[in-house]
């Protein structure tokens, strides 16, 4: 399984930072727009767990594309309310760049994100005003995020690439404010103060892994003792989670098949997954164009799984793009029966079509469908109805850190109404001894557990039945049957894969 990572342990730690760097003429020159940190010297930022050594100052020029790169990525998030994910593979697309600097630029990108509030707080200390202009400010998160962050980037280089940014957005004027902040930072970073975690522990919580306050607390509340596993779990697993085309090949015949491969693969535990790393456009492989394998994530996986599908049945994928499960679905059934998978939008039911095309599946039907809007001629007709409902994504966020951004309290109720709603529908569509699985890429039990409780308390013909063996025990474990906490809650830093939760029912005889 995977093991955690922490960006930022022991907020209450002195830095073990590189040298103070002399001051410049310039920096000097704009002290002005820069104020000295308050507080205790030696606080400092947080520890990293590492000593960085002097570095050499590097050229201007050197890294500019990467950062530039980054710069456009974060300013198209946080700006225009872009998605992280796909602003990035949209700067990466035709870029130019070289290996090093294309993995630089995502790393940059992400770590700044994912430590977005951190790295405001520290720059609201060292600036004589909070509010300034957002394209300054992206510059400063960006030159913050390299100084603190990033041990093996030279404190001058985050510096003096910021400041040439400044020019490069027609912000001349702005030069001398982005040095000297940059350089107080530097020179201020072991007296900068933080909440006192024994006396403020939820506002040093949220400072320390960058979450808003309200989210921290729903996550305190629900995890307890496991919140701040929860919350500081920064690992971001390079690579892609890979399964075989079950219709054309076995574990085996596909193990063969990664070993011809450039790819470092491994073996995950849970049937038909592998994790392979070094491929740098997986989507133009020969053998993914030719459905030979399929990207799905693992918690997706084992949705599928707890289908728990026979040959010859029919099944329901509500709310289905981009196909993954449908797909998985259709292909435990070897082709037999029949998956519906419906699609609120119709670009996105174009995915799934496009899915089963290349997979060679045609015991799938893409349909574009409200599946909250009732079907009464499906009702108790189906042998399986599987509901991956839209939510937070909360489950996501050390892959997508961009998602603490978008989810609010309001927007969470107005999920909470839609998982209802669509569960209260399609679950009419299950025959007598039939499964419904209900599921989320969210940690949060408002929109999981809680969730299927209180169907439960409304749907007495319903009951919380065992996940099948192919699941593996490692799983399994973890799942509850008390209708109190019903289902399976999948937490990253423990399971190693995305948070994920689901629950198997069965409609009773």
């Amino acid at each position: 399984m995977n093991k955690p990572e922490t960006n930022k342990p022991g907020m209450n730690k002195p830095y073990k930072g590189k040298p103070d760097m002399k001051k410049s003429a310039r920096s000097a020159g704009n002290r002005k727009y820069a104020r000295p940190a308050p507080g205790k010297p030696g606080q400092g930022i947080p520890s990293r767990g590492k000593t960085a050594k002097p570095k050499p100052t590097a050229p201007v020029t050197e890294g500019m594309p990467a950062r530039r790169t980054a710069l456009k990525v974060i300013r198209k998030v946080t700006e225009e309310g872009a998605y992280a994910s796909l602003a990035l593979d949209a700067a990466m697309r035709g870029c130019g760049l070289i290996a090093t600097d294309r993995r630089l630029v995502s790393r940059l990108v992400y770590d700044t994100l994912d430590n977005l509030i951190f790295l405001d707080y520290i720059l609201n200390q060292v600036m004589a005003r909070e509010d300034t202009d957002i394209k300054l400010r992206n510059i400063l998160r960006l030159g913050a995020c390299q100084i603190l962050l990033e041990d093996r980037i030279p404190e001058s280089a985050a510096t003096n690439t910021s400041v040439a940014l400044c020019t490069e957005l027609g912000m001349e004027g702005l030069k001398g404010v982005c040095n000297g902040i940059l350089r107080n930072l530097i020179r201020k970073k072991d007296e900068l103060v933080f909440p006192d975690p024994e006396t403020e522990p939820d506002r040093a919580a949220t400072i320390k892994y960058s979450f808003p306050e309200w989210l921290w607390a729903e996550i305190r509340e629900e995890y307890g003792a496991d919140a701040e596993s929860i919350a500081g779990y920064k690992h971001r697993e390079e690579g892609w989670t890979l399964r075989p085309n079950l219709t054309r090949l076995g574990d085996r015949e596909f193990e063969t098949l990664l070993k011809r491969k450039v790819w470092q693969n491994e073996k995950l535990p849970i049937p038909h997954a592998w994790r392979v790393k070094g491929a740098m456009d997986i989507g133009a492989d020969a053998d993914f164009l030719g459905g030979n394998f399929s990207i799905q994530t693992p918690g997706s996986m084992l949705a599928s799984l707890a289908m728990d599908a026979k040959r010859g049945q029919t099944i329901l994928d509500c709310c289905a793009a981009p196909g993954g499960k449908s797909c998985y679905l259709a292909e435990i059934m070897g082709g037999t029966g029949r998956v519906q998978a419906w699609d609120l939008h119709e670009h996105r039911t174009a995915l799934i079509a496009a899915q089963a095309k290349r997979l060679g599946l045609e015991n799938i039907r893409p349909m574009t469908r409200d599946a909250a809007k009732p079907r009464e001629d499906l009702n108790m007709t189906l042998d399986g109805v599987l509901l991956d409902a839209p939510c937070t994504g909360t489950g996501m966020i050390s892959e997508k850190p961009d998602i603490k951004m978008r989810v609010t309290p309001e927007r969470l109720e107005e999920l909470k109404t839609i998982q209802a709603r669509l569960l209260e529908t399609v679950s009419e569509y299950v025959k007598p001894a039939g499964i419904l699985v209900y599921s989320t890429c969210s940690i949060l039990k408002q929109e999981n557990a809680k969730q299927v409780k209180h169907f439960l308390a409304a749907h007495p013909d319903f009951d919380v039945i065992p996940l099948p063996e192919s699941i593996p025990e490692d799983f399994r474990r973890h799942y509850s049957e008390n209708q109190e906490e019903p289902g399976l809650q999948l937490l990253p830093h423990r399971d190693g894969t995305e948070g994920f939760y689901l629950c198997r029912m069965i409609r009773k005889a």
